[in-house]
């Protein structure tokens, strides 16, 4: 019976999605601050929300959910996992969000065709994820000892993450863009919001699909590390699922309202490694030392916090000083 909350959420998603492109965002426009500001508060109202669902249904264990899982102890406990998942999945996303960034100023993506790809790049995203989801969810159920390869796993992202720079990415060595420029051929200028035109009577591709691709693939790399850290918290398949959708449903939005101001967050990448070092840690111990999934919630929004705080702090520190000088300038 429980194919029915499958079923039920995975339509609505896809409802969500319709009404996404096909009634607000029909016509193609420039996604302005205040605009995105206004739809990641929305996703991040309808994730909510969904919270709600998750306590009363693990609570009252509607059509048996929760039951095959041990783990969740009541309602509560269901929501507390779900809100942590969400946290973790929205946090890690920020780091996609730069690399999002540099692939758009890299392809000099105009504009007003960033959302398209975006929306596009969601849709695959989803689909990656439910499959990534499942696997992982496999593995752990028939390999108890998989919780500690995932937990190194995440130690080894996070150090890399940390002396890794994205500016050293380069889009056109993506082995999925070198493999479809082998294969069909790529028109000098974007066609429109098109990703397919013709070159003769030759089926070709835009850059604006190759911009996809690039994303895509980054993408799965994202995932790689987001959902083992999301198995920390739980391994119900269905909270781990859900909330990385909700997550990822409002990562467009938020490029758009954090993309003006992304500079000023540059001590945010350390945060992010902490809390992926932390996660691996966690589950490496979590058989033999379980941290409470409050504490753990706690200890991330904290770590979050200090990365932000110390960016703001920096950049108010920096701006002022910038100011000083500029002052002294016209004085003299």
């Amino acid at each position: 019976m429980l194919v029915i909350f499958w079923i039920a959420f995975i339509i609505l998603i896809i409802l969500l999605l319709a009404l996404d492109l096909g009634v607000f965002h029909r016509k193609e426009h420039v996604i302005k601050s205040r605009e995105a500001l206004l739809w990641t508060l929305f996703w991040i109202f309808l994730s909510f929300l969904f919270n709600i669902f998750i306590y009363f249904a693990y609570e009252n264990h509607w059509l048996g959910i929760g039951l095959h899982h041990g783990e969740i102890q009541s309602g509560t406990d269901a929501a507390l996992k779900y809100f942590t998942g969400y946290i973790i999945e929205e946090s890690l996303s920020l780091d996609n969000i730069f690399v999002i960034a540099i692939i758009f100023a890299y392809f000099k993506v105009p504009a007003l065709y960033q959302h398209r790809v975006l929306f596009w790049g969601i849709v695959g995203a989803q689909i990656m994820r439910g499959i990534m989801i499942g696997a992982g969810t496999a593995l752990i159920n028939q390999f108890s000892w998989m919780i500690y390869v995932f937990g190194v796993f995440l130690l080894l992202t996070a150090l890399r993450m940390l002396f890794t720079k994205q500016e050293e990415m380069d889009p056109d060595r993506n082995v999925l863009v070198r493999l479809v420029r082998k294969i069909y051929p790529v028109t000098n200028n974007y066609e429109g919001s098109k990703f397919f035109t013709r070159i003769g009577n030759r089926r070709a591709i835009t850059p604006l699909f190759l911009v996809l691709l690039v994303i895509e693939s980054t993408d799965v790399l994202f995932a790689i590390d987001s959902i083992p850290a999301i198995f920390s918290v739980t391994t119900d398949p269905f909270i781990v699922f859900t909330s990385n959708i909700f997550a990822i449903l409002g990562l467009r939005s938020l490029y758009f309202a954090l993309a003006a101001m992304m500079n000023k967050f540059r001590y945010l990448k350390y945060s992010l490694v902490f809390v992926l070092a932390y996660v691996g840690v966690k589950m490496i111990l979590s058989h033999y030392y379980p941290v409470p999934t409050l504490i753990s919630l706690l200890i991330i929004v904290t770590i979050l916090g200090i990365g932000i705080l110390i960016s703001v702090l920096v950049d108010h520190k920096e701006s002022h000083q910038l100011n000083a000088t500029m002052e002294k300038t016209e004085l003299e």
